[in-house]
């Protein structure tokens, strides 16, 4: 078994670290997303994690950099969704228009996964003054950059017309799926992520690659 070694953090540690800060996380987004951020307290986070308040600041400075650091283990697990599914995409069929339409599938499988994070992340997008404005938009760069990178290597093939104004585009498709499968957790569950994704896929291809 491994222990702690004179203040050193060891792997068993750390990963009692993570999955501790992972609950911390899930307790967060889910407060945040149901009554905010100012309203909602340290108190409130270590309750529904079921940890002492203490632990929540062992592991965090404060509610602000908790708030932080819970945008950028999220989209970051988003962005490495996205990049593994285009990866595979590519793999699979050899073509760039492919590896996009699996990123849309990606995407609708994260926000259906996470949907209250994801409702978090849309709306913060738009508020203005935020200690973690920077944070926000760095790591939501990175997200697009993702798709960015896969709608460049598509015009260097001949997939996409040369024209294509590669970083609006890939703004453009990392918002259609957000917008999108918001739409659909919140005014068509009935719908499959099946069908939302046979809807999106028909309009990369017709707005997209018929380029």
């Amino acid at each position: 078994m491994i222990v702690r070694e004179a203040g050193r953090i060891t792997p068993m540690n750390s990963a009692r670290r993570q999955a501790t800060r992972q609950k911390l996380y899930e307790a967060a987004v889910t407060l945040i997303a149901e009554q905010g951020f100012s309203s909602t307290t340290v108190d409130e986070i270590a309750e529904r994690a079921g940890v002492a308040k203490g632990t929540v600041y062992y592991n965090f400075a404060s509610k602000t950099e908790l708030f932080e650091e819970l945008l950028r283990h999220g989209v970051g697990l988003l962005t490495r969704s996205l990049r593994e599914a285009a990866e595979a995409g590519v793999k699979t069929s050899g073509r760039h228009v492919d590896a996009l339409d699996a990123m849309i599938r990606a995407g609708l499988d994260f926000i259906a996964r996470y949907p209250a994070f994801t409702q978090l992340f849309v709306a913060e997008l738009w508020r203005t003054n935020r200690a973690w404005q920077s944070t926000l938009l760095m790591v939501r760069q990175d997200a697009v950059t993702v798709v960015a990178t896969v709608l460049k290597d598509a015009v260097d093939a001949g997939e996409l017309s040369e024209e294509l104004d590669i970083p609006l585009t890939a703004s453009a498709l990392f918002g259609m799926v957000l917008v999108a499968a918001l739409d659909w957790q919140a005014f068509q569950p009935e719908r499959s992520i099946d069908d939302v994704h046979a809807a999106l896929s028909r309009l990369l291809q017709g707005r997209v690659a018929s380029g």
